[in-house]
């Protein structure tokens, strides 16, 4: 019965350990996000001698990880491409920080996201457009930043999102009509003489309303 009884316990402590294990590519992922985004100063840092599990902001299901909130944290720099190797992450959430840069184009490659959130930040360049590729995107949150350019197509097969905000960025051009599919939509535009205006575009009982302040 002792025997038993050891063995089980050993049972659950491995599946246990193992459920919160995660490759060697995830983990050495994460760390080049933390050396490139100055973690030496995060508010809350890693430990890097530690277990990934009790990284703060990591979360692990079933030995991948899943989600990564560091909002808020003092991240500063640019993301680094190798962000593209968790292909399992549904939710990134980095706002409230110093981030700048182009967002990578392996982002768009993260096809599992649900949850994207850069808000806040320092990002600049152009939206690529594979964002298209975000099918099972849900909340795509990315105002106040410096993005430009116009809106990518592609938004439009995004049914998936039931909010999206692009306001406070700097982006230019017409907004295609399909987007008003979306149930919400806040960005700002630039007019002709590069002044700033805050386009909403909401959809209510199948009536579009849409106003310019």
């Amino acid at each position: 019965m002792r025997k038993f009884c050891f063995l089980f316990l050993l049972f659950t402590l491995s599946n246990s350990v193992f459920a919160d294990a995660v490759s060697d590519k995830e983990k050495d992922t994460l760390i080049k996000i933390y050396h490139a985004t100055n973690g030496a100063e995060w508010k809350i840092k890693w430990d890097l001698t530690s277990s990934v599990c009790t990284w703060f902001g990591v979360e692990i299901n079933n030995g991948q990880v899943v989600g990564l909130n560091l909002a808020d944290n003092n991240l500063k720099g640019k993301l680094p491409s190798a962000i593209g190797n968790l292909q399992h992450l549904q939710t990134l959430a980095l706002f409230n920080n110093e981030i700048e840069g182009n967002l990578p184009d392996s982002v768009y490659e993260i096809s599992t996201l649900k949850v994207l959130l850069l808000n806040n930040n320092k990002f600049s360049g152009n939206l690529s457009h594979k964002i298209g590729n975000f099918n099972s995107l849900e909340n795509l949150s990315l105002f106040d930043n410096n993005f430009e350019g116009e809106i990518p197509k592609e938004l439009e097969n995004l049914y998936n999102l039931s909010e999206m905000n692009l306001s406070y960025n700097r982006f230019k051009g017409a907004v295609s009509e399909k987007l008003t599919l979306l149930d919400a939509l806040n960005m700002t535009m630039l007019d002709e003489n590069g002044n700033p205006f805050l386009l909403d575009v909401h959809k209510e009982k199948d009536i579009t309303n849409i106003t310019v302040n």
